[in-house]
């Protein structure tokens, strides 16, 4: 096995460095830059980052939730990931259903007011349970809108018909691998102000030589130390399983970014990891018996030797 994190940790110390200080969406104020990109040789091993406690069980049950086209948050807290709970939550407090405590800001309120911070998180927890015990308000609330998953199996033409872009893509890559045109693209314009967030990883291409399924991600926006090892772990995940379905090896995974950020509060966090060594890449398993990615489960796909360090807590900026 080899060090694939590499160059995430080089780009980590680039943009500490170099980045430029600008204002952003939440008020928290990042370092930048634009334009980075990384790869990473699958055939080396699976990159998820070793410096820091990366949850592969979260990144499984999101990606088999992109899959399956789903974009209510209900699939995910059954399978106990809160990912995107705080989306679904910033639009159930801002609606006229919501009468409990002021919740204005309960991203950056959270970090500086243990006492707010209790009421917040007793408050999240009983939005959680009404979107896996009751129908109707799941149905409101846990909704996200044309977020990845419709995008990906469900993307509405003029015409009121739907495109399913990965059963599409791969079904090209079957019949005509050298094709320019295997893309996926999540970013659709008249989506955009009803998504409880904007596509950020807005498209990707396959490639295919010798044998080997290579995959290039543009992604608008990259959270440098929440967001992106999420990212590069699910979209090396998503090569394996496009590559099993269609009776490929796996190639590169080439991860380019606009804007690359770290926000002000993680730069204590990214300091720490930067301190840490990292460790060899895992291997991933995926159970031989399947071969659709329609028909794998969570306990189809397992690492393998996943060594790392201790998990780095950080507010996430809504």
């Amino acid at each position: 096995m080899s060090i694939l994190e590499t160059p995430y940790l080089n780009l980590l110390k680039e943009i500490m460095t170099t980045g430029n200080d600008r204002s952003d969406r939440t008020g928290t104020g990042t370092k930048s830059i634009f334009g980075a990109q990384m790869r990473f040789d699958l055939q080396a091993g699976f990159p998820i980052i070793t410096t820091k406690k990366v949850p592969f069980g979260l990144i499984k049950s999101e990606l088999l939730w992109f899959l399956r086209g789903d974009t209510n948050i209900r699939f995910l807290l059954a399978h106990h990931n809160h990912i995107w709970d705080e989306w679904a939550f910033k639009s159930w407090i801002e609606s006229s259903d919501y009468t409990g405590p002021d919740m204005t800001d309960f991203g950056l309120r959270s970090e500086s007011d243990p006492e707010f911070k209790q009421v917040y998180l007793e408050e999240k927890k009983k939005f959680d349970q009404k979107i896996l015990n009751d129908d109707v308000f799941a149905k409101k609330y846990g909704e996200l809108g044309n977020v990845y998953g419709a995008q990906w199996r469900h993307w509405q033409t003029r015409n009121g018909k739907f495109i399913d872009q990965i059963q599409n893509v791969i079904e090209e890559i079957k019949n005509n691998p050298t094709s320019r045109r295997l893309i996926v693209t999540a970013w659709n314009p008249e989506d955009i102000p009803s998504a409880a967030l904007p596509p950020c990883h807005v498209l990707f291409q396959f490639y295919v030589n010798d044998n080997r399924l290579s995959l290039q991600l543009y992604q608008r926006s990259g959270d440098m130390f929440l967001g992106i090892p999420f990212n590069i772990a699910s979209y090396a995940l998503l090569v394996h399983l496009i590559a099993r379905e269609t009776g490929l090896k796996v190639g590169d995974f080439i991860h380019t970014l606009g804007d690359a950020h770290i926000y002000h509060n993680h730069f204590e966090q990214v300091q720490e990891l930067l301190t840490r060594k990292p460790y060899d890449a895992p291997k991933l398993w995926l159970n031989p018996e399947k071969n659709k990615i329609m028909d794998f489960e969570m306990t189809d796909i397992k690492l393998i030797d996943y060594k790392h360090h201790s998990t780095i807590k950080a507010p996430v900026a809504v």
